[in-house]
């Protein structure tokens, strides 16, 4: 392939990054065909304006009339007006554009994360996804709302500045049209180097975010290891490798409009030469000059524009390459097109486990479940019991479907979860983390997340029943206090009263309890556990459980080694069966 080829390819991947676009614009068709005919007309009011200051110099100047150049300045202002005028539309209608398209497409890439697999975010920074859900959606608004709409008038005043410096004068015209392959050369070879270098820019700057999102969000561990002084100068470090890159692609886009600029002016002060030299010769009127100069300023102050909205035209289609890569992206958890029918009240079994093996996308080669076959029937309490990395967990994130198993199958009340909308069958399912999660909101809002609809006294009946309500109604607005990031400003065993009401509010026929106690002081915990027993009845529960004290009373205790299932009974029949059992509850009850 020769270069030129490659460069054509490469400007042509340039453009189709941006195309996509322009499928978030036409929802707005009737707008966008607006602020065309809005922009057509201010071009149009803008050549005329070259006209009217042929009268001010023919008729009023040269013929020393005061009456005609009343007149041509009376036209003139009346072209000012309607060109301010064609501006305000053009100018809000593009801006309304800009910020609508903008919201859209940050809409769409959320929706499309948010229904992406976990396995896709193990794999991406969280602050380089949010920097492209900002960052990125707010260029695009730049460039939609702003630099488009001055790259469409350019390209206007520029093809018609050019008829009418044919129709004013050709000898001077091709003075000028002489220095156009000049202009559009370098736009066209530093175009490209900005293009990769915005790229390049926005990732650095993502990467800023991640950095600083990370340390932030783990603040107290960096404080506690007193590494202040060592994270300063590695944020620093990320910021100066950013800046080098921005320095690089501010200079390259520099240099374009600095040559622009060199080349322009020098064409037009060649044509100032020859054309005043005309004129003193009487081959052509002043007017005609003047009008001729307002005609070559407004073309080069468009190539100029053109330019430099080049430059913020690549930067954009870095921008939508990026955004375009995640809307792209296809969830890996898909629920099927015909989905059957859940139906709890008819099945005999709550939850079958059949020759379930798995491993995680980020671990492929190391098994972390290996041929797990499980049975639990309706009502029954399980507990899942084991030392760390033995597949607890795994379990818990195949039954809600964060992932798909390699091989085997999960079925819920009868049903292969693999055919069920993922919605419904998550549906029947509450789940209370070791690690309690809470949003930057009130405490109605947290709790009220297992059922938005749900009334106020529900909520505060979940509430009671997790023993929560008495520390909330202490917090200075109640249920109406606002809990900070990750509910910072509350305790560990309050964070967890409050995820064990929401799930009580969502009332699930399956609860899964990630050792939902260990955050619990001793009362708290026997007040909590009373409610959760309360809560078990009637209904399936299976139980991660590190302290075995909490399971003893479970039907059945399912004990698991290095992803397989090794012993399944009652506490007393693993005592006696199991040496690893027996092990896990000496050093337990030992230390007790």
């Amino acid at each position: 392939m020769t270069e030129s080829s490659t460069a054509s390819s490469k400007t042509n991947k340039s453009l189709y990054t941006l195309w996509p676009i322009v499928g978030f614009v036409r929802p707005y068709t009737k707008r966008a065909i607006g602020a065309v005919i809005a922009l057509v007309f201010v071009a149009a009011i803008s050549l005329s304006i070259g006209q009217a200051v042929k009268l001010v110099i023919d008729e009023g100047f040269v013929a020393q009339s005061e009456s005609q150049l009343a007149a041509a300045i009376g036209l003139m202002s009346v072209l000012i007006f309607l060109m301010a005028a064609g501006t305000f539309i053009r100018f809000y209608l593009m801006s309304w554009m800009g910020e609508r398209v903008s919201a859209d497409i940050r809409k769409a890439v959320f929706e499309r994360l948010i229904s992406l697999h976990p396995s896709y975010f193990e794999e991406n920074l969280s602050g380089e996804i949010m920097s492209r859900l900002t960052t990125d959606t707010t260029l695009l608004q730049s460039i939609i709302g702003s630099s488009f709409s001055m790259a469409l008038r350019s390209a206007l005043t520029l093809v018609g500045g050019l008829v009418m410096l044919l129709i004013t004068n050709i000898k001077l015209s091709l003075i000028v049209l002489s220095g156009i392959p000049f202009v559009l050369l370098p736009m066209v070879l530093f175009g490209r180097r900005v293009r990769s270098l915005s790229r390049k820019s926005q990732d650095s700057v993502a990467d800023v975010g991640a950095y600083a999102g990370e340390i932030i969000q783990n603040i107290k561990i960096v404080q506690s290891y007193t590494r202040e002084r060592e994270e300063k100068i590695a944020f620093g470090d990320e910021v100066n490798a950013a800046f080098e890159i921005a320095r690089k692609r501010i200079r390259q886009r520099a240099s374009l409009i600095a040559v622009v600029i060199l080349l322009v002016f020098t064409a037009i002060s060649m044509m100032l030469w020859v054309g005043g030299t005309d004129v003193m010769r009487g081959n052509m009127s002043a007017g005609d000059l003047g009008a001729f100069v307002f005609y070559a300023i407004m073309v080069s102050m468009s190539l100029g524009t053109l330019s430099e909205v080049y430059g913020e035209l690549q930067r954009a289609a870095g921008a939508a390459e990026r955004l375009m890569e995640l809307l792209s992206v296809e969830p890996q958890i898909k629920s099927p097109n015909k989905p059957q029918v859940l139906n709890v009240g008819s099945a005999t079994s709550a939850l079958e486990f059949n020759k379930l093996s798995f491993s995680y996308p980020s671990r492929p080669e190391q098994l972390a479940l290996k041929n797990i076959q499980l049975n639990i029937k309706k009502g029954e309490t399980i507990a899942l019991v084991g030392p760390s990395g033995a597949g607890k967990t795994t379990l818990f994130e195949l039954l809600e479907r964060f992932y798909d198993p390699l091989e085997g199958e999960v079925r819920v009340f009868g049903c292969a979860l693999k055919t069920l909308n993922i919605q419904a069958a998550r549906q029947t399912i509450g789940l209370v983390p070791q690690q309690p999660i809470l949003f930057s909101a009130d405490v109605w809002h947290n709790i009220r997340y297992g059922r938005p609809e749900a009334s106020d006294e529900e909520v505060q009946a979940a509430a009671r029943q997790a023993h929560a309500h008495q520390f909330i109604q202490a917090l200075p607005q109640g249920y109406g206090s606002f809990l900070g990031e990750q509910g910072v400003r509350l305790s560990g065993g309050q964070k967890q009263r409050i995820a064990i009401a929401r799930a009580i509010l969502k009332d699930p026929a399956i609860l899964l309890l990630d050792e939902a106690t260990s955050a619990l002081d001793a009362e708290s915990e026997q007040h909590v556990q009373a409610a959760l027993n309360d809560l078990m009845k009637n209904r399936t529960t299976l139980i991660i459980a590190h302290r075995l004290s909490t399971v003893i009373h479970a039907d059945r205790i399912v004990l698991l080694d290095n992803g397989c299932i090794v012993k399944v009974g009652t506490h007393l029949e693993l005592l006696a069966t199991s040496p690893l059992y027996k092990r896990l509850c000496d050093l337990q009850f030992r230390n007790g």
